[in-house]
């Protein structure tokens, strides 16, 4: 009898660790198209199955928006958010997240400790890095049967390769693009760009195409531009475009000579309503293997050391990742590395300039 009670006892228990888990949820906002599903694969999915909670996605052109308006409304529903490492910077400093202990990140194989094997800069007071993304040039190859766009004077270079482009609606990236177009050394270009001189270098170059451009503010409006046929180029994220011609056959093609690359990453807003669950789906989805799956469905590079050995090929197919990358070493010859301390500084009168330009 006792024994029996025993069994009992402990199925009754397993019971009602399974219910709580299920009453448990993680609200999970994110961005959509192919980055999204690779969130929802990658990390979501298998976070569900070996926990038994709920992680509910939703999408937003930028996340962080949302997350800056719900914490100062004081009405949070997000318990997890993927932003831009300089949003991720700004809105810590203004209180609107909650800090993130390394120790709850989960260690490397051969126990390397999380705050080891990220790359600098990937953990931050609020944030935790997922992946390392990129924007580039991208072209429709049918559009230019001969000569090819080869970096970014060709972006700029509408007599000698035609067409409407499409760029991100903002002055992050642009400003960078346009000076290297305009033949500033990557190495240089914070440097240019600090300036009132350098600034206005920028703007200048962006006039010789103003007429030709198509804002963009998702993204996935480049690729489908591309698709439609409305632009020959577009300066957009590298895994939108990789998504459409690897998944949907598109000949676009990727010009990594002169990528910028930035990292992304989750935070945690001021209030999250479920802050136990938002931290263990983040100790989960930022381990290695869980950042090497992620790259599989996406070309956006994984942050930590231990897991750029771990990506295997593409998704669904049986050619390597790798090389598809802005991390890999090919690809890096001739980037430039977001400057991240900059935009946190600047982006506000940077982008104040840059909506005054636009609307004159």
């Amino acid at each position: 009898m006792m024994k029996r009670t025993l069994i009992l006892t402990s199925a009754l228990v397993t019971v009602a660790a399974a219910a709580q888990a299920q009453d448990k949820q993680v609200n999970l906002l994110s961005w959509g198209g192919a980055y999204g599903m690779s969130h929802v694969e990658a990390y979501a999915k298998p976070f569900e199955a070996k926990t038994g909670m709920k992680v509910q996605v939703s999408d937003a052109d930028n996340p962080a928006t949302p997350v800056k308006a719900q914490v100062e409304a004081g009405n949070v529903s997000i318990d997890v958010a993927s932003v831009e490492y300089a949003d991720a910077v700004r809105l810590c400093d203004e209180g609107l997240l909650e800090e993130i202990d390394p120790a709850i990140l989960t260690p490397a194989a051969d126990g390397t400790a999380a705050a080891d094997d990220f790359i600098e800069g990937a953990i931050t007071e609020c944030f935790v890095g997922t992946d390392v993304y990129s924007m580039i040039l991208a072209y429709d190859d049918s559009k230019f049967p001969d000569a090819k766009p080869a970096g970014a004077a060709d972006f700029f270079d509408t007599a000698k390769f035609p067409g409407k482009r499409t760029m991100r609606k903002g002055a992050k990236f642009n400003l960078e693009f346009a000076l290297m177009a305009d033949g500033v050394a990557p190495g240089q270009v914070y440097e240019v760009l600090g300036t009132p001189e350098g600034v206005d270098q920028a703007f200048a170059k962006l006039d010789t195409i103003k007429n030709d451009v198509i804002w963009w503010e998702a993204g996935a409006q480049p690729p489908q531009l591309l698709a439609d046929g409305e632009v020959s180029m577009a300066f957009a994220f590298n895994g939108r475009i990789f998504n459409a011609a690897q998944q949907e056959g598109k000949p676009f093609k990727i010009v990594w000579d002169g990528q910028i690359y930035e990292m992304e990453g989750w935070v945690m807003p001021k209030g999250a309503p479920n802050p136990e669950a938002a931290k263990e789906f983040i100790a989960f989805s930022t381990a290695p293997e869980q950042q090497a799956r992620a790259a599989e469905f996406i070309s956006y590079g994984p942050p930590r050391t231990s897991a750029a050995a771990l990506v295997g090929n593409i998704e669904g197919t049986d050619v390597p990742m790798g090389p598809n990358l802005p991390t890999f070493a090919e690809n890096l010859e001739n980037a430039l590395a977001s400057n991240l301390d900059f935009w946190v500084d600047h982006d506000a009168e940077l982008q104040e300039r840059f909506n005054a330009w636009l609307a004159n």
